[in-house]
């Protein structure tokens, strides 16, 4: 096995600033729950201080993390008095004054942006690198690339479909080919619907015609809740062509990038499987 070698000319995070590897006394501030997940599966557990009310995974390795609000509504007050080494942070999940407003008294911001499930090979090997924990990130690359090439090997095999992912409702939402969500469903054989405009989490109307150009219509999970009612309430309220249908896509198996995106790419690969 080759380990991901520590120095700083390859610890480079998303927004292109170079780390050092830390200290094994670094305190860290998670805001954005898969990366939480990830440095507890990296066995960085003991080190997490701070972390956002929707950072749950895993459920015992977070209990006692205190939280400091949510990905979006920060407070500041409490992550300044844990006085945190290193903050890590989300291009897409937390806003960008607030993460300017930590910077200044934060000595470390580490960026995070993962663009495809290909991100996750970098992602690992970003975080074993700063917080030493190389084998640990390799042994998830390994697991990872095994799973990714399962799930692609598969879709090769399957006919290419059309799928609307909903992301939110009143008013309908959904996700641009420019995100990792897309990308995501891309290695399982489903292209997203190209939607107008340059905005990375569209706001749609879901017409009939809309409707019409697409095999397969995804409710997720999350971030809003869909259920099977919703799935009921769209086939009942607005007339779908006969070979399209709806589903229900589990959120956290297509838009959580770190550790959780191994089961990510076998449950895409069941589900995709199920829907043929």
């Amino acid at each position: 096995m080759t380990y991901f070698p520590t120095n700083t000319h390859h610890l480079i995070d998303a927004q292109g600033t170079a780390h050092e590897v830390a200290a094994t006394t670094a305190r860290i501030v998670s805001l954005v729950p898969s990366i939480t997940e990830l440095l507890v599966d990296l066995g960085l557990g003991k080190q997490l201080v701070g972390r956002t009310g929707f950072c749950i995974h895993p459920r015992e390795g977070v209990r006692k993390v205190p939280k400091v609000g949510g990905t979006k509504s920060i407070d500041l007050a409490k992550i300044r008095k844990i006085a945190p080494s290193h903050l890590i942070v989300n291009v897409d999940e937390n806003p960008r004054d607030v993460v300017a407003e930590l910077a200044k008294f934060v000595p470390h911001v580490i960026v995070t942006h993962p663009k495809a499930p290909t991100g996750n090979f970098d992602l690992f090997r970003l975080m074993g690198g700063i917080f030493s924990r190389e084998e640990e990130a390799e042994t998830l690359c390994e697991r990872f690339g095994a799973a990714l090439a399962q799930l692609e090997q598969a879709a090769s095999t399957w006919p290419r479909q059309r799928v609307i992912y909903l992301i939110w409702k009143s008013p309908w939402m959904t996700v641009s080919r420019d995100t990792y969500i897309s990308r995501t469903l891309a290695a399982a054989g489903w292209d997203t619907f190209e939607a107008r405009g340059e905005a990375r989490y569209p706001t749609i109307d879901l017409t009939p015609e809309q409707l019409a150009e697409v095999d397969l219509v995804l409710f997720s999970t999350e971030p809003y809740s869909f259920s099977e009612r919703h799935l009921v309430e769209l086939m009942d309220t607005m007339p779908l062509d006969r070979r399209t249908r709806c589903a229900l896509i589990d959120g956290e198996m297509t838009s959580w990038y770190g550790s959780r995106s191994i089961a990510g790419m076998t449950y895409l690969l069941s589900l995709r499987q199920r829907l043929l």
